[in-house]
Parts: structure tokens; C-alpha cells; sequence
């Protein structure tokens, strides 16, 4: 907890010039006193009054413990001047918004930023240009690698969160420009995204007023390149110490963990971690349908002002003789702490089955010892007039976990399930499965559900993960990375893995014809037959980071 006398704080607003000459304006709340003090900047696309207050508390609360707090809108949103193009200006607008911040009437200098989401992107795009007066960042929710970790999944478009944010911005550029018509009819549409064939209006006013079509030419780069490598944020060369936060349940977790590895591995610099069990918002107790207790509420305000006041104060707060990984478990409903994030011990599961997998819950079986005379096929059908709805996980909205014994009794879903298990399970890490498969089609989708089985029956998934394969891409056996997770398995439940060929809308329905999402039409769509083998030779399996007992 936090002990200092809190002050109190005025707000003022005041803009900046980038070096194009164009005004950013931004809110700065500062506390009630004549001694200089450090600043924290948060750097946003969605109204400078929100300041991010989905998920941390408001910027007077950060400003009472003695810090100047400055929310800007960047280029483009809010009341700041420009023209909006997603992730292009932010480094130079970046650098010069922390080096004007730091020279603010009262500030001693010394930077920090923190934010989510974007606000959190536009961290690392600052901290790219090395400005001397940055300190320390907090970034959280982020996509370090744009393609792998934000647009693409697998290889698959994550359609339901792209297509949401990309209203969202729409809907927002036609307010800022007094189009109400248009505004109305991408409100309209948020609440009822078109996931579909649009319709014409639609597809009128989200094409004009998309910032610059981000989201077609998202579409129009299915594949890594040098698109996506100009327009992701380069640290290489950039050292500090970061605050790195994440959830089990959010759409960017790789990217938190892949910087969070990369800066683990090289920083001279404290490397913080935290994983909550939260979706991308808000972080609180409950996601989907499980509540996981009140200590999983968000812990991050306090634990940022901490990390700001041993990094900007150069108070000593006790994080650095803390161990640096903190990740809440499931299941047991704490917070446990690790010294890095590492591989763990390996605890392998092999499939097996009779044959009838998609119509039998008892055929298909997660076993530690494979049977050398067992060899099976199974084999599931995807029907894009029906297919595979999306529940929960960390690509659809509403994310986390739900019920989904429904969905894994469809016939056109693969589940393999084991025995009651003799002891607790502790997952930790990064989890993967290895599949033998085949299509009769040139492209398919595969989607692997990890959950638990409770001893009532009800089924609750945990983590999840998703591949697109087009042909030529095959490789033998098919690896599918699911999110990263932390749980604990209660003695007497058992583990699911469910397979499909869809999570839709979460990401695009497969054509089966190996075009891209961009030239997908519904009228194209092929039935795509997947077979799955498992037994002796064919050891598709499930590789589970484990840890001993607490």
C-alpha cells in the first residue's frame, strides 16, 4: 500500500507544437505545491477526458501522490490539430510531446509514461526515438509485433477486434466532423457489427471516414513483410526500465510477453511483469462468466505509482527485492511470483480415440501413455453456413471463460478429455499443441480450445489458440501456440482439448479456396472436411508448462 499524504490538484489545459508545426492539445492535472515535481504523459486517440479511466483511476488521483500528469490527444483526435493516421506520427509526435512535457513550470525533468492499448503503443513509439528526458514507461496491452501480435493470429485476421476498433475510430472521425448521418449509422453499427456482408451504407461512411483505411490495408497484408515491420515500434537500441502488464483473457497478450522476453533478456534495467486475470477491459474481479475473487482486482495503480516513485523519485519502495514476474493464478485465485518467465517442466498429453470424436464425448481421450496398437482418425466437417460460434477466450467479445459444454457436443467440434485428474494441475507458461491433420481443401482454419471439466460436467475454457493453413503451409504435425496462462486444475476436474475449423466471428470464415480475407465472399465458401490422426506414429499431443505444488 501506499502511504504518502495525498494533495490536492488543479486542472489546466495547454497545447504544443510538433515540429511540423501542428497543435496537440492536452489536460494537465497538477498537484498543490511549489516543489518541482516528475511527470507522467499519457498519449491517446480517444478524448483526453476519458484518460484511459476504463481501466486506471482518474489523473487526479495519479497527480495527488506528487506527480504532474499529462493526458494528451495525439494528432488528429480529440480537439488536437493534424490528420489521424493510425501509428504513423507517433514517434516524432511522441518525442516532442515528452520533451515539452519536461520543460512544463514545475516539472524537475525526469519523465514517465504509462497507458493501455493504444496509449500504450504510443509508449514504445516515443521511447523509440530515445528522448533523454524518458525514464521509465509502464506499457500495457500492446502489439509489439503488429502483424503476429495485434492484426494477425495464426495467420488468421482477428476480425472481431479489428473490425470493433475500427468503428469505434470511424464513428468518432464522423462526430469530430459534425456528420451525423454517418455517426448514426456507425454507432448503429458497432452495436450490431457486420460480420457478414455489409451493408452498402455501411460500407459507405465506414470507407470515408476509417482513418485512411487502415483497416482495408490490414486486410490487404495477410502475410509479414515490410509493411508490417515500417509500422512497428523498434527497440532495439532503446533501454529503461518497464512496468510490462498484461491479462490472460486480453487480444495483445503476445506482444506484452514477446517485449517483455526480448527486454527481459538484454536490459542493464529492471524488467517488471504483471498478468492479471482480466480481459482488455475492464480488470477487475469477474471476466466472462467466472469470478476469480476480489484479489483479482487491478493492483496497477498503485503498483505504477510505486514503480514511478523508485524510478523518478528514486525512492526505495521494496519492488526491487520483490521477484520480477507476478502472474495471478486461476483456480486458486492468488497471485504467485516467479523469477523469470521460463519454460518450466513439460507434461505431455497424447490423443486417442475411437473414431468418434465429433459425436461421442467418451471417444476422443487425453492420456499421459499412448497406446503403441491404437491408431485413429477423426474427422470433422465444417459447414460455413453453421459454423463454430466463438465463446469467450481472448479473441471474441465478450472475452473469458464460459460455460461451453453446448458447443463441444456440435458434431463439427473434436474433444478429447481426460481422466479425473488424481492431483491439482499448475499451468504456467506458454502452452502448444502438436496435431497430424489434413484438409480436403486447399485452405482451413483450426481452432484448439484448452478448458477444464468440472466433476458436475460443466466445461469452462481457459486458453486457446488459432491457425490459418493455406496449401503449401503444411507442416507435419500442425503446431497451434494458445495463449499463454496461469491456472490451477482442482484434483478431481479433467482437461478438454476441443477442435474446429472456425471461431467465428472472433476471426474470418476460412473460404476454403486459399484467397484472403480481403476477397473472401460468403458466396464462395466451400464445406471443408479436416481429418485428425492420433495414436502410435501419428502423436498429436498437447504440451502443458507445469510447476510443482505451492
Amino acid at each position: 500500500m501506499i502511504n504518502s499524504p495525498m494533495l490536492k490538484v488543479r486542472k489546466e489545459t495547454a497545447s504544443m507544437l510538433t515540429r511540423d508545426g501542428v497543435r496537440l492539445d492536452s489536460d494537465i492535472y497538477r498537484p498543490d505545491t511549489t516543489t518541482e515535481l516528475p511527470v507522467l504523459l499519457m498519449r491517446q486517440p480517444y478524448g483526453k477526458a476519458i484518460a484511459s479511466t476504463v481501466v486506471y483511476a482518474h489523473p487526479t488521483w495519479y497527480a495527488a501522490h506528487g506527480y504532474i500528469v499529462v493526458i494528451q490527444d495525439v494528432r488528429g483526435r480529440g480537439t488536437s490539430a493534424g490528420e489521424f493516421r493510425i501509428f504513423s506520427h507517433e514517434i516524432e509526435d511522441g518525442i516532442d510531446a515528452v520533451n515539452w512535457a519536461a520543460q512544463l513550470p514545475g516539472s524537475n525533468g525526469q519523465m514517465g509514461m504509462y497507458g493501455f492499448s493504444y496509449q500504450g503503443m504510443t509508449q514504445l513509439y516515443a521511447a523509440s526515438g530515445r528522448p533523454s528526458a524518458l525514464r521509465t514507461i509502464c506499457p500495457s496491452m500492446i502489439g509489439y509485433d503488429l502483424y503476429a501480435d495485434w492484426a494477425y493470429e495464426g495467420g488468421a485476421f482477428c476480425l472481431q477486434a479489428n473490425l470493433g476498433w475500427a468503428v469505434q475510430l470511424a464513428a468518432e472521425t464522423a462526430r469530430l466532423q459534425g456528420d451525423a448521418a454517418a455517426y448514426q449509422v456507425l454507432y448503429a453499427a458497432s452495436r450490431n457489427l457486420p460480420f457478414y456482408e455489409p451493408l452498402n451504407h455501411f460500407i459507405e461512411s465506414f470507407r470515408k471516414y476509417t482513418p485512411n483505411s487502415f483497416y482495408y490495408e490490414w486486410l490487404e497484408h495477410p502475410e509479414p513483410g515490410d509493411y508490417w515491420q515500417q509500422l512497428s515500434p523498434k527497440l532495439q537500441d532503446v533501454d529503461l526500465p518497464m512496468l510490462h502488464i498484461g491479462g490472460w483473457f486480453d487480444p495483445y497478450l503476445r506482444g506484452t510477453l514477446r517485449l517483455y522476453k526480448e527486454m527481459a533478456n538484454r536490459s542493464a534495467f529492471p524488467q517488471h511483469l504483471l498478468v492479471g486475470a482480466w480481459a482488455h477491459l475492464p480488470w477487475g474481479r469477474k471476466v466472462g462468466a467466472i469470478d476469480y475473487g476480489a484479489d483479482a482486482a487491478s493492483p496497477v495503480d498503485e503498483l505504477q505509482v510505486r514503480w514511478f516513485n523508485q524510478f523518478l523519485k528514486g525512492m526505495d519502495t521494496g519492488l526491487l527485492d520483490q521477484l520480477p514476474v507476478c502472474l495471478f493464478e486461476m483456480g486458486s485465485n492468488q497471485w504467485r511470483y516467479f523469477e523469470d518467465w521460463s519454460t518450466h517442466s513439460q507434461k505431455v498429453y497424447y490423443l486417442t480415440s475411437s473414431g468418434l470424436a465429433s459425436v461421442r464425448e467418451d471417444s476422443g481421450k487425453l492420456v499421459e501413455v499412448l497406446d503403441t496398437t491404437s491408431l485413429q482418425q477423426d474427422t470433422l466437417v465444417h459447414d460455413p453456413w453453421r459454423p463454430v460460434p466463438a465463446l469467450g477466450g481472448h479473441a471474441a467479445i465478450p472475452a473469458g471463460a464460459f460455460e461451453r459444454s453446448a458447443i463441444d457436443c456440435r458434431t463439427d467440434v473434436l474433444t478429447y478429455t481426460s481422466a479425473p485428474l488424481v492431483e491439482a494441475l499448475h499451468i504456467v507458461g506458454d502452452v502448444t499443441i502438436d496435431i497430424f491433420c489434413r484438409a480436403d481443401q486447399p485452405s482451413f482454419d483450426l481452432c484448439a480450445v484448452l478448458s477444464k471439466v468440472r466433476p458436475d460436467s460443466s466445461v469452462y475454457n481457459f486458453t486457446q489458440g488459432y491457425v490459418r493453413v493455406n496449401l503449401g503451409q503444411e507442416t507435419t504435425p500442425l503446431r497451434i501456440a494458445l495463449q499463454p496462462t496461469c491456472i490451477r486444475i482442482a484434483k478431481g476436474s479433467a482437461l478438454r482439448l476441443s477442435l474446429s475449423a472456425a471461431c467465428f466471428p472472433a476471426y474470418p470464415l476460412n473460404a476454403g479456396t486459399g484467397v484472403h480475407p480481403g476477397e473472401k465472399h460468403l458466396i464462395r465458401g466451400q464445406i471443408i472436411t479436416v481429418t485428425v490422426s492420433c495414436g502410435e506414429g501419428c502423436s498429436s499431443q498437447v504440451l502443458l508448462p507445469v510447476v510443482a505444488q505451492s
